[in-house]
């Protein structure tokens, strides 16, 4: 398997040493990273192959530059400081930072889908116990994945409810938010 890496992360390491320290490497690695932003933007809608094509040309250029002025700046920071940890970070992850192709730049997208999933995990703990964390588990999966698909998570809810029990078990698949469809009573 090939890891892709983030550089939202990578750039929230630079933006904490300037927002926190006022650091002038941190300020001028924003600088980079706020280059590499654009040229996503600039590609948002493009074609999947002139995404690739901008990516390649245009991001793997900035890239290095970034990269060159990494290894410098590291040379001149002592080490375990904040600012050696963050430019640590990025170049031990720098392949996977820099896989310039088909794929965002940045996961926040992704992560911002997962997060009232990972904030349940952590509140599922004091579910009482392991039975109603599975159930609790469940219908948060069925609300999120019902509004992933489109659905109004309540509406959907009502109508499988209301359907559950007619609903033949060979064919309760059906009522699963990726393949349901609303019925004339909901």
């Amino acid at each position: 398997m090939t890891g892709v890496g983030c550089v939202a992360h990578a750039r929230r390491k630079f933006h904490e040493l300037w927002a926190n320290h006022g650091s002038p490497v941190g300020e001028q690695a924003l600088r980079y990273f706020q280059l590499l932003f654009r040229i996503e933007d600039e590609v948002a809608a493009c074609t999947a192959d002139e995404r690739r094509r901008i990516r390649q040309r245009k991001s793997r250029r900035v890239a290095a530059a970034l990269h060159r002025w990494l290894l410098a700046q590291r040379r001149q920071v002592p080490e375990g400081s904040a600012t050696a940890k963050a430019i640590a970070y990025s170049l031990a992850r720098w392949d996977a930072l820099t896989r310039f192709g088909d794929l965002p730049i940045s996961n926040n997208c992704v992560e911002n889908q997962i997060r009232p999933i990972a904030l349940g995990r952590a509140n599922w703990l004091f579910a009482g116990c392991l039975r109603a964390g599975k159930r609790a588990s469940a219908v948060m999966s069925l609300v999120h994945s019902a509004r992933i698909n489109g659905h109004d998570p309540y509406l959907y809810l009502r109508d499988v409810l209301m359907r559950l029990p007619t609903q033949p078990a060979s064919r309760i698949g059906e009522l699963l938010p990726h393949l349901w469809e609303r019925s004339g009573t909901a």
